[in-house]
C-alpha cells in the first residue's frame, strides 16, 4: 500500500458522489434505477475515492469497495434481526435499510465494472 493523490480518481469519485446524491433525491420516484444502479455506482464509488488517495496492488481496490458493500449489506440483515432500525433518514437513505439479494447482485456488478477500470488505469498509468 502506497499513500498517493491521483486527481483523475479524485474528479471521477466526485462525479459519482453527485451522481449518487442526485440519484438519492430527484431521483427517489425512479424505483429501480434508483435502487439496483444506485448499489452498482455506489461500489465503483467507493473504488474511486480509494484510488484517488492509495495505490494497492490489484484486485484489492475492487474487492475493498466489494467488502465494504457486502458489509453494509450484512448490517441491514443483522439489524432486520434484531429489530434495530437507523433514526436518521438521511442516513437510512444513504445506507439502507432493508437487506435484499439483488443487492449483492448489483455489488458484484459494480465490482466488475471497478475490475475494469482498475485494469484500464493499470493499463494506462498516466490517466
Amino acid at each position: 500500500m502506497r499513500w498517493r493523490f491521483d486527481p483523475a480518481a479524485a474528479g471521477w469519485a466526485l462525479g459519482l458522489f453527485v451522481l449518487l446524491v442526485l440519484l438519492a433525491t430527484i431521483g427517489a420516484g425512479l424505483g429501480w434505477i434508483r435502487s439496483f444502479v444506485g448499489d452498482v455506482l455506489a461500489v465503483v464509488w467507493v473504488h474511486c475515492l480509494l484510488a484517488s488517495v492509495v495505490w494497492l496492488r490489484p484486485p484489492a481496490r475492487p474487492l475493498i469497495a466489494l467488502s465494504v458493500g457486502l458489509a453494509v449489506e450484512a448490517a441491514q440483515y443483522i439489524s432486520q434481526q434484531i429489530g434495530w432500525q437507523v433514526a436518521s433518514p438521511v442516513l437510512r437513505i444513504v445506507l439502507g435499510s432493508t437487506p435484499d439479494w439483488l443487492d449483492v447482485v448489483a455489488y458484484l456488478i459494480g465490482f466488475g465494472l471497478a475490475c475494469v477500470v482498475e485494469r484500464r488505469s493499470m493499463a494506462n498509468p498516466a490517466q
